[in-house]
């Protein structure tokens, strides 16, 4: 039996490998042997020929943000010309569409802006609430809590508090990239350390929250940072109490590149091809046997490669994404409405099952 089965045999019986067996299985691991032990844990968590997705919307509460990070083409200045914030009425016409096609989430991003604080976001949710008390809110994320603590001079269990009080239902993963500073000294330098990132979803975690864990890669990073990000959201899956849910999955995505700063300005191009992608969500499969879920990011690599994934270790599709304006403004171009979904699913070889925020089947 050569080392690399050695390694992927303790995958598939759930033990949690080490640095070095990580970083060797992503550097000399053959393709096809990532993949079908991808698949075997796949199906040992989850024994069903299920491939769940979701409908919802995402919407930006606002493209002003004082982050500028280097790969984004969305935000803008206070006072630039086409910034904007949504407004009750926006919202309204939007959810209604969203309720009009059988979805339920709204999942709620936006930049950080100077000027909103805990209480704009408060009276938001709470505006939501009371006009549409079905609507789930997946809202804010890591670098806008951590902005939120700054402005409001307290303390991120209280900003999570006074959130989910007014009607936050679960924290999105975003803003995580890479979890380096080197890394993040690069692309994301106005936005919060990855120590905060993690210190926000720990607090989340207790309360507890569900959250869900992204990650942003080729662009700036090395391999071994790509694993030690994985490992970072594994070990902080692993301190979670017991009562909670933590992260309900994991979900990558290629750095989308046409016209950002870190192509323009720094020669920095997307570096994952269709392989490269695949080989990373096998061994992300393999490195979390702590989170259930492991998500294809179709929209970004698109439906051909997003099926592929459902081979290699991915149990979900995805949203629809009825609205999505962030990486789209970097050179996104894949869409797919609800017949579209439920086909490329069965394409595949899979039962599409919709589902909502908490990976709750909906009949």
């Amino acid at each position: 039996m050569g080392a690399n089965e050695n390694i992927l045999n303790k995958a598939v019986d759930g033990v949690f490998l080490s640095k070095e067996e990580a970083n060797d299985l992503y550097l000399h691991a053959g393709d096809g042997e990532l993949m079908e032990a991808a698949d075997r844990i796949r199906w040992k968590l989850h024994p069903s020929p299920e491939v769940t997705w979701i409908i919802d919307r995402n919407v930006n509460i606002t493209n002003v943000c004082v982050s500028f990070c280097k790969f984004c083409n969305f935000c803008r200045r206070n006072d630039d010309e086409d910034a904007y914030v949504t407004t009750l009425d926006q919202y309204r016409e939007k959810v209604l569409h969203l309720f009009s096609l059988g979805g339920r989430q709204l999942l709620l991003q936006g930049g950080m802006h100077p000027g909103l604080g805990l209480e704009f976001y408060t009276h938001l949710f709470r505006s939501l609430k009371g006009e549409f008390p079905e609507l789930r809110l997946h809202a804010l994320g890591p670098p806008e809590i951590v902005h939120l603590a700054k402005m409001e001079k307290t303390d991120y269990l209280t900003v999570l508090n006074e959130l989910r009080a007014s009607g936050l239902d679960s924290l999105p993963g975003a803003g995580a990239e890479i979890l380096s500073e080197r890394v993040r000294r690069i692309v994301s330098k106005g936005k919060c350390t990855a120590d905060e990132w993690l210190e926000v979803m720990r607090t989340a975690h207790k309360m507890p929250l569900p959250t869900s864990a992204t990650m942003m890669f080729g662009h700036a990073e090395t391999l071994e940072e790509r694993v030690e990000h994985i490992l970072r959201i594994r070990d902080l899956q692993a301190e979670k109490p017991r009562y909670s849910q933590g992260f309900l999955n994991f979900v990558s995505w290629p750095f989308q590149d046409e016209g950002t700063v870190l192509r323009e300005e720094m020669g920095i191009r997307n570096s994952v091809d269709a392989r490269q992608y695949i080989r990373l969500l096998a061994l992300s499969r393999i490195l979390l046997p702590n989170i259930r879920h492991i998500q294809a990011s179709w929209l970004t690599v698109g439906r051909s490669t997003g099926q592929i994934c459902l081979h290699a270790g991915a149990d979900d599709f995805g949203s629809v994404m009825i609205e999505e304006n962030v990486v789209s403004a970097a050179g996104s171009r894949n869409v797919m409405d609800i017949g579209g979904m439920e086909e490329a699913i069965r394409e595949a070889g899979f039962i599409p099952r919709l589902r909502n925020q908490l990976f709750e089947r909906l009949d």
